[in-house]
């Protein structure tokens, strides 16, 4: 089931005031209600197609590519990333680029994003002696750079 998530991000613990007003039993929703939006939604479309619209070379597919049949490998993981993760994993990295200024994705925007796109979606071997992220970042340094 955690395949359907894009990614897996740790937003920490409230600040004291927040978690007071929580619980006290105030609404959830009514305090995420009283949130300012920072985007419509057509920014926020506009802002998506323009993700899509970033440019992937051949290289870097093969990079990607690359990365998610290492996790299929068997050395890293006990079962390895679907097709639907690598998927997630160039619109992540290309998010990251645009948001960068860019209208292309780096090896380093792939990088930056593999660790909270993949971990979630892993089991990392039994003799491995660590966690996932762990993992992911070893196989990180195993695997080149197309």
């Amino acid at each position: 089931q955690l395949d359907r998530f894009l990614m897996r991000i740790s937003l920490g613990y409230p600040d004291r005031v927040a978690e007071r007003q929580l619980l006290a039993g105030s609404d959830r929703r009514e305090l995420v209600d009283r949130l300012p939006s920072l985007l419509n939604p057509a920014e926020l479309q506009k802002l998506q197609q323009l993700v899509l619209d970033v440019h992937a070379s051949e290289p870097l597919l093969d990079y990607v590519q690359d990365l998610i049949e290492a996790t299929r490998s068997g050395r890293w993981f006990v079962q390895g990333l679907s097709p639907r993760a690598g998927i997630a994993v160039l619109r992540a990295a290309k998010a990251r680029a645009l948001l960068n200024g860019r209208d292309f994705v780096a090896p380093d925007d792939v990088r930056a994003i593999l660790p909270q796109t993949i971990a979630h979606r892993l089991i990392p071997v039994a003799d491995a002696g660590r966690g996932a992220v762990a993992q992911v970042s070893a196989m990180l340094d195993a695997v080149a750079i197309s």
